[in-house]
């Protein structure tokens, strides 16, 4: 039987190939089902990545590096006050934070001040922030126009907050490819940013390295930190806090307690402050005692939090699986009763044939094979059309909807097996009728 199959399979694709049309149309079932199914599973898999991202830093992801250190009102509760102003964090603490941290997603130094800026006839009194490029994606930034800062770019480039833009620039008018003046320094402005947090909408921002040099400054104001996982914050600021009292020499140990150990211990103070954003969130306008008293337990709450958004995220991937399973399912059993309907068609105009192949010697396992041979391979054919169709579909949605629209390649094979099972399932019906056939009855059939 086995040794026939090449024959079988090209005496298939010539049967199907007499009428196109109808073979087309019969394919146009499993066609759509396979693409359908790979887009919505591309579209899924981007959906779920995309909202993972969103819920997975549900706005407490960030960490918060300043240079500095005060703690008003800590003597009450062992907290030591800090050293106030300080110039010792460098960029090589952002390099041995990111060398030494693990689960970080993006690290921005920065620097600021507030001074007038300039633009033609345009003057505004505004805070002008150094970033890094990626501090687009510590903040999930959305462009309104243009693009992100440029590491690269031969000269210095800016982004425009949309509030400050319609300010300078007015309402409807896009700056993107003007300049605007910081004090000895100009920039061109390649962007114009959504960003709502901390005022962003009314900030212009600039490269860190470009606005330090200007301000006459080597050391960092801020570090900003973004990570993987909300429920690792509070694990990666106890880390970034070690590497940073090593660095900069400061002897023993943290206290116990978030805001504990913020001052450091033994009489030697931090100077430097670091403060994840659900710590800042939990704490802002509560006097330090009620502080500390808050954050105590801030890590059980970290973990709880990461905890309930991975149920949600399970919950949600596997409602979408259901639903892409039941579109799977219908579309791919039209398909087959489709295929179904058109071998038993087939069979009805071969009825001939079929008495010819049986007189001439062929068993009912022969010709049962071959139909069930056909029908495979019209519905592998259309199962590979359908793959590239499914593949470019979801390339374009997935561009229009700034989805990352990925399919795997256990995706693709499993589309195509799904695919040849229908034609074995739906053709062995029809198969098996073929080889019923009285041979003197099918000889007598005109």
């Amino acid at each position: 039987m086995f040794p026939m199959l090449p024959v079988n399979i090209k005496l298939a694709v010539r049967s199907l190939n007499r009428n196109r049309m109808r073979t087309l149309l019969t394919m146009l079932g499993i066609i759509i089902g396979v693409a359908a199914v790979l887009t919505m599973v591309a579209l899924g898999t981007g959906a779920r990545a995309s909202v993972e991202g969103e819920v997975s830093s549900a706005g407490t992801n960030i960490i918060f590096v300043r240079s500095g250190n005060y703690t008003r009102g800590g003597d009450a509760v062992g907290i030591v006050s800090g050293k106030g102003a300080a110039t010792t964090l460098v960029a090589g603490d952002a390099d041995a934070i990111v060398a030494g941290v693990s689960g970080i997603k993006a690290l921005s130094p920065g620097v600021s001040l507030r001074t007038f800026i300039s633009s033609g006839d345009a003057r505004s009194f505004s805070r002008v922030q150094g970033i890094a490029a990626n501090f687009a994606t510590i903040y999930s930034w959305n462009m309104n126009s243009g693009r992100m800062l440029d590491p690269a770019a031969p000269q210095p480039e800016a982004i425009v907050g949309s509030t400050l833009a319609a300010t300078m620039f007015g309402a409807d008018a896009d700056p993107v490819g003007k300049t605007i003046q910081v004090r000895d320094v100009s920039y061109t402005i390649v962007g114009v940013t959504d960003g709502q947090a901390e005022d962003h909408a009314e900030v212009l921002f600039v490269p860190w390295q470009v606005l330090q040099q200007s301000m006459g400054q080597s050391h960092l104001e801020t570090l900003t930190i973004a990570a993987d996982k909300a429920g690792e914050s509070s694990r990666i600021a106890a880390e970034v806090s070690t590497i940073l009292r090593k660095r900069h020499g400061i002897e023993g140990t943290p206290s116990e307690g978030y805001l504990a150990g913020q001052g450091g211990i033994g009489g030697t103070p931090d100077d430097f402050t670091v403060e994840t954003q659900a710590a800042q969130a939990l704490t802002q306008g509560l006097y330090t005692p009620a502080a500390a008293f808050a954050l105590a337990n801030l890590p059980k709450l970290d973990e709880v939090t990461l905890e309930e958004m991975s149920d949600t995220l399970d919950r949600a991937s596997d409602t979408m699986t259901a639903l892409l399973a039941s579109i799977a399912g219908v579309s791919l059993i039209v398909g087959g009763i489709g295929i179904m309907n058109i071998m038993l068609v087939s069979i009805t105009e071969r009825t001939r044939e079929i008495g010819l192949r049986m007189a001439a010697g062929a068993r009912s396992g022969d010709v049962a094979l071959q139909f069930l041979i056909e029908a495979v391979t019209l519905s592998m054919v259309g199962g590979f059309i359908g793959l590239v169709l499914g593949l470019l579909s979801a390339q374009l949605i997935g561009w229009s909807l700034g989805w990352p629209a990925t399919v795997s390649i256990g995706a693709m094979l499993l589309a195509i097996g799904i695919a040849a099972l229908v034609g074995l399932v739906f053709g062995s019906y029809p198969a098996r009728r073929a080889s019923l056939l009285d041979p003197i009855e099918a000889l007598r059939t005109e």
